[in-house]
């Protein structure tokens, strides 16, 4: 009796009937973590128009007039502007498809993306 009682306390029962033991199982939890973010920048040049920024951060980044205005305006100013950020695919994702839709224009309108710290 003392060592059935033993054995239900460590958590292992032992049923003399059938000789098989029971044991609680253990959960492991995997612990997620978050993606890291990227920035995606927009890189000022004196080459593409003002309005043509304006219309790439409007379409791309769903942005709207007044607020891709003052990012276009940032950039003018300071050189370079943090358009937005996001996981890492859709940075580079969005960044990409905005230069390339000024690199389809003929104007050398260039997005990057870098982490957040």
């Amino acid at each position: 009796m003392m060592r059935r009682l033993e054995l239900i306390r460590a958590g292992a029962f032992q049923d003399t009937m059938n000789d098989t033991v029971t044991t609680p199982k253990t959960r492991t939890r995997t612990k997620v973590e978050r993606p890291r973010l990227h920035k995606v920048i927009l890189i000022n040049d004196d080459y593409t128009p003002r309005e043509f920024v304006t219309m790439i951060l409007k379409a791309e980044f769903r942005m709207t007039e007044d607020q891709a205005y003052k990012v276009m305006i940032t950039a003018h100013k300071l050189g370079t502007c943090v358009v937005a950020v996001f996981t890492k695919d859709v940075a580079e994702t969005k960044a990409t498809r905005a230069t390339d839709a000024g690199r389809a224009k003929g104007y050398p309108l260039l997005f990057t993306t870098e982490p957040e710290e």
